[in-house]
C-alpha cells in the first residue's frame, strides 16, 4: 500500500535512505505511516511540530559488547542492544531478545512496534526493546548465567523502574530473568520491579506466562464475536511451540476451538483429534526437546519436517505466534484457498505486507500483532503496578483484568478504523488509536520529545 500523504511519504523516504540496510525496521514503519493520512490531514499541529519524524527516531540507542566466559574458559563476545523508543506515555518498556540472529534493525522494528502495542493497553508505559545476538540454546545453565550476568553489568546503567523497565521475549523466559535480576540487584543494592517475568516468588505476577496466548485468543474472540462468530467448533493453527503458542492453544480450546496443527523451527505436527497443549508444555518447557517428539505421547498424530507447509493445512483459525514474516504471500494464498475466515497475530510481524494485502483482500478478519499480542505487555504492566504497591493479584483478578484489557483494545482498533472512514479495518484501527495517545502526550509535552 502507498503511503498517501507527502508529509508521511517525505519522512518515510528521509528514513529509508539513512537506514537502508534496516530491512525490518523499515517495514514496520510504513505498514503504520500508510494508515496515517487521515489523521494528518485533519489536524495540521502533526506536520507543524514533525510528530512523526520524531516518533519514527528512538530517543536513545544503546549499543554494548557482552564479555562471558563458557564452560571451556575460553572468553565469547556477543553485542547487546537496548533502544528507548518513546518515553511520552511512560516509561520505556519491552523485551529483551537473545537469539543469534538479533541486530539493530529488528530491535527497532520490535521497539518501534512496541510505542503503539503499550498506548494500546491504556497504561502508562512507553516503548522501547532490547536484546542481544546471544543464542541459549545448547548453553549450559551456567553458560546462560554468566551471560546474563555480563549483559546486566552494562544494561543497569540504563534501566530503573521509573525510566525502563525490560521484560522477556524469544530466547528471555524465567530462568533469564531471574539471572539478570539478581544481577541488577546485586549491582545496585535494591529491590525494585525493574523487571517484569519474574518468578512468583520473588514479585512475578500469576498469568503473565499465559498472557500473551491467553490474550491473543480474548481479542480474537471479541472480533469474531463482533462479526457473530465464535471459536465454537472451529478447527485451529496456531504456529509456534513457545508460550504464546502453548496457551493460545489452550485458551483457544477452552473457547471451543479444535486446534490441530503446532510447529517449531524444524517442521509441524497435525492431530485431528486435538494437540493436547499439556503435551507441548513436557516437549517444551520440562524436556526442551524438538516438537517431533509429540508423537512419542501421541503415535496417531503426524509430523512433518520444515515448518512452512504448517499454513497448508486446512482450518477456519490461523494465529501465527512464532515469529516475524512467518506468513508469506504463498502461505496466505493457502490459507485463503483452504476457507480460513481469519488470521489473528500472536507474534510481532509474522505476515508480510504482501501475505497482508492477499489476506485482506479476500475480506478475511486480520488483526495486527500490536492490538492482538498485547496481552503479554498489559499483564507485564500489571506486575508493575504490583510491585509498586508490594502486593500481588490472584490469577482470576489478573486474568479477569487482563481479558478487559483485550476487549477495549478491539473495541478502540474497531472504533478508530470507523471514525477515519476505514470501517472494519482492524490493521488501520490499532495504529490510529495507538499513534493518537502518543501523539497527544507529546504535542502536551513539546518538542523535548
Amino acid at each position: 500500500m502507498a503511503i498517501n500523504n507527502a508529509y508521511l511519504e517525505g519522512v518515510y523516504n528521509d528514513l529509508a535512505a539513512r537506514y537502508a540496510e534496516q530491512s525490518e525496521y523499515l517495514e514496520a514503519v510504513h505498514e503504520v505511516l500508510e494508515t496515517l493520512a487521515p489523521v494528518v490531514e485533519q489536524d495540521p499541529r502533526i506536520e507543524e511540530q514533525n510528530i512523526i519524524g520524531r516518533i519514527v527516531e528512538p530517543e536513545r540507542t544503546i549499543i554494548f559488547r557482552v564479555p562471558w566466559v563458557d564452560d571451556q574458559g575460553k572468553v565469547q563476545v556477543n553485542r547487546g542492544y537496548r533502544v528507548q523508543f518513546n518515553s511520552a506515555i511512560g516509561p520505556y518498556k519491552g523485551g529483551l531478545r537473545f537469539r543469534d540472529n538479533v541486530n539493530l534493525s529488528i530491535i527497532k522494528f520490535l521497539g518501534f512496534e512496541q510505542i503503539f502495542k503499550n498506548a494500546l493497553t491504556t497504561l502508562p508505559m512507553g516503548g522501547g526493546k532490547g536484546g542481544s545476538d546471544f543464542d541459549p540454546k545448547g548453553k549450559s545453565d551456567a553458560e546462560v548465567m554468566r551471560f546474563c550476568q555480563s549483559f546486566m553489568t552494562e544494561l543497569v546503567k540504563h534501566i530503573g523502574p521509573d525510566t525502563d523497565v525490560p521484560a522477556g521475549d524469544i530466547g528471555v523466559g524465567a530462568r533469564e530473568i531471574g539471572y539478570m535480576f539478581g544481577q541488577y540487584k546485586r549491582l545496585t543494592n535494591s529491590w525494585t520491579g525493574v523487571l517484569t517475568g519474574k518468578g512468583l516468588s520473588y514479585g512475578g505476577s500469576l498469568a503473565r506466562t499465559q498472557a500473551t496466548g491467553f490474550g491473543l485468543c480474548y481479542f480474537a474472540n471479541a472480533y469474531l464475536r463482533d462479526k457473530g462468530m465464535s471459536f465454537e467448533g472451529k478447527r485451529v493453527i496456531v504456529s509456534g511451540s513457545g508460550n504464546v503458542a502453548i496457551y493460545a492453544n489452550q485458551k483457544a480450546t477452552e473457547l471451543g476451538g479444535k486446534v490441530i496443527a503446532m510447529s517449531d523451527s524444524n517442521g509441524y505436527i497435525v492431530d485431528e483429534n486435538g494437540i493436547d497443549y499439556k503435551v507441548i508444555q513436557v516437549i517444551k518447557e520440562q524436556k526442551r526437546a524438538r516438537i517431533s517428539t509429540y508423537l512419542d505421547y501421541v503415535p496417531t498424530a503426524k509430523y512433518v519436517e520444515g515448518c512452512s507447509g504448517i499454513w497448508t493445512v486446512p482450518v477456519d483459525i490461523a494465529l501465527p505466534c512464532a515469529t516475524q514474516n512467518e506468513i508469506d504471500e504463498t502461505a496466505a494464498k493457502a490459507l485463503v484457498a483452504n476457507g480460513v475466515i481469519g488470521v489473528f497475530e500472536g507474534s510481532n510481524m509474522p505476515c508480510t505486507p504482501e501475505a497482508i494485502a492477499v489476506i485482506k483482500g479476500a475480506g478475511l478478519l486480520y488483526s495486527p500483532g500490536k492490538a492482538s499480542n498485547a496481552g503479554g505487555v498489559a499483564t507485564s504492566g500489571l506486575e508493575m503496578s504490583q510491585n509498586s504497591e508490594r502486593l500481588s493479584w490472584t490469577f482470576e483478578e489478573v486474568d479477569a483484568k487482563l481479558q478487559g484489557i483485550m476487549e477495549s483494545i478491539y473495541k478502540a482498533c474497531a472504533d478508530a478504523a470507523a471514525k477515519y472512514g476505514m470501517e472494519g479495518d482492524i490493521q488501520a484501527g490499532a495504529n490510529i488509536a495507538g499513534f493518537q495517545k502518543v501523539c497527544d502526550a507529546m504535542l502536551a509535552q513539546g518538542i523535548c520529545y
